[in-house]
This record gives structure tokens, C-alpha cells and sequence, in this order.
């Protein structure tokens, strides 16, 4: 069986009761909030001051680690990351491309809707540890790179879901403290609160969820496994490798090398593929 074999049959198996679980967790965190006075902005922000502290503190130690590990929820890497499966896996793309367009709908609206300030503008920000461009605006809920980080976990996940319910159970639960890991790097560089990354999560997890959905109800991305469009992704690789060429002269990130190894192995094995059509 071929891995886009798998995951069709993976995808196929999925119920719509996998729902129940992020829309229950944001009701628990809508609950908490409301216990806790919190749906304000001044409750929101004043409510998790110890704990964004405590985790700046900590994680903010390894700074050029922390810088790795939020690129993660740059689009760009996450898509490029995974462009091989344009060849070998597109009904992962077809999932990846309808659930990143929810996501960022998502992230867009709600950022809209709460206005919450970052936390340099909050807080003096000499209190805490800042890497990289301090962040300024009132957009901090939710966490955008944590909703694009648990989409592609969560769309990763469900392609390559054990049959067995122990491996089952490993599986979700080591992607999902792998995602949390990569999350809090948005704490620990001074960007965002740990609410505003728990949430991303959560709706990060719904997104990759609706995207494998409607992938396997609506066609419509079905013309990514004809090679006839591979110009298309070929294009896109040629754009994305440039992008990182200068993000590597720029910041000079470990992921963003590796980014674009991935990138030039795909560009070769595409090229190649279309060339023998």
C-alpha cells in the first residue's frame, strides 16, 4: 500500500464526534475565563501575568532554540517542510491547503474581534525576556504560529494514525507535546501570553480537522495529484526557496537551512517527475 493510499483510509475512518474534543476545550476555557473575571481585557492580561513571566523566564534562556522552534508556525516552513507529499502523499496537501485557509480565516477574524495587546505593551518590557522584533500590536489572541502548528500536526496526525489503540494514544499524545513545545516558544520569545497559545492550539487542532473534512467531501483540490499542474508547485517551491535564501542571510536559523534542503530535494524529484510526462 502507497503512503497516499493510507492516507485516503486514514482520512476515511475519521468521525465527526473528533469534534467534540476542541470545542469542548474551548468551552472550558471560555468557563475558566468567566470563573476568573477574566473576559476583559484588563482580566485577560492581569490573569496570566505569574504564568507568562514564569515561562518567559524559563524557555527564554535559549533564545536561538526558541527561534527555531516558532518558525514552525510560519506557513512558509510548515508548507515547505512537507512539499514532498506533493509527490507521494497529495491527499495530505489537499487536507493542508483547505485546512491552512481555515486557519488563517480563524486567526485573522479573532485577532479582529479581541484587540488584546501584546505583552511589551502591557508590561514594561525590561521585565521580561524579548527575542527578536518586539511585538507591539493589539493582536495577541490568539496565537497565530500556534494555530498554523497544531493545523499541520493535527492534519500530520490523522494521515498517519496507528490502527492499535496504544499506538493510537502514544501517537496523538507525543504530536500534541511535540506541537505545545513548539507553542510556548511564543512565550518564551515575549510575544504572546500562555492563554493566547492554548487557545491557538486548541483552534489550530479544529482547523486541521475541518480541513480533512472538507477535503474528503468536496473535491476540490483534487487537481494536486495531476501532474499536469506540477508548474504550479514548481513555481512555488522556486518563491520559497528564494524567501528562505534571504531569511537564511537575514537570521541565519538552523530550520531555515534544513527548510531549504527539503525544498531543493522536492524541486529536483518534481522537475524530474514532470520532465518524463
Amino acid at each position: 500500500m502507497d503512503i497516499n493510499t493510507t492516507i485516503i483510509n486514514n482520512y476515511a475512518r475519521l468521525r465527526k464526534s473528533l469534534f467534540f474534543l476542541p470545542i469542548l476545550l474551548l468551552v472550558l476555557l471560555l468557563v475558566f475565563l468567566y470563573f476568573n473575571r477574566a473576559l476583559s481585557i484588563h482580566g485577560y492580561t492581569g490573569i496570566q501575568k505569574n504564568s507568562f513571566f514564569a515561562i518567559n523566564a524559563y524557555l527564554g534562556q535559549y533564545p536561538n532554540l526558541e527561534s527555531n522552534f516558532t518558525q514552525f508556525g510560519d506557513c512558509l516552513i510548515s508548507l515547505s517542510l512537507l512539499s514532498v507529499f506533493v509527490l507521494y502523499g497529495p491527499k495530505l496537501w489537499e487536507a493542508l491547503l483547505s485546512a491552512s485557509f481555515i486557519s488563517a480565516l480563524f486567526s485573522i477574524l479573532l485577532k479582529l474581534i479581541f484587540a488584546v495587546p501584546r505583552p511589551a505593551v502591557v508590561f514594561n518590557h525590561t521585565s521580561f525576556l524579548i527575542t527578536g522584533k518586539m511585538l507591539l500590536g493589539h493582536n495577541s489572541l490568539p496565537s497565530g504560529h500556534s494555530i498554523t502548528i497544531f493545523t499541520t500536526l493535527t492534519v500530520i496526525m490523522y494521515a498517519f494514525f496507528p490502527k492499535r489503540l496504544n499506538y493510537k494514544i502514544v501517537w496523538f499524545l507525543s504530536l500534541t507535546s511535540l506541537g505545545l513545545i513548539l507553542a510556548l516558544s511564543r512565550v518564551a520569545l515575549g510575544a504572546h501570553y500562555p492563554l493566547d497559545v492554548v487557545s491557538g492550539c486548541i483552534i489550530g487542532y479544529l482547523s486541521g480537522l475541518l480541513g480533512i473534512f472538507l477535503s474528503r467531501e468536496f473535491k476540490i483540490w483534487n487537481w494536486v495529484s495531476n501532474k499536469r499542474y506540477y508548474p504550479i508547485f514548481i513555481l512555488l517551491f522556486l518563491v520559497f526557496s528564494i524567501v528562505l535564501v534571504n531569511r537564511i542571510i537575514n537570521d541565519n536559523l538552523l530550520i531555515f537551512y534544513f527548510t531549504f534542503i527539503c525544498l531543493i530535494i522536492t524541486l529536483y524529484k518534481i522537475i524530474t517527475i514532470y520532465a518524463k510526462k
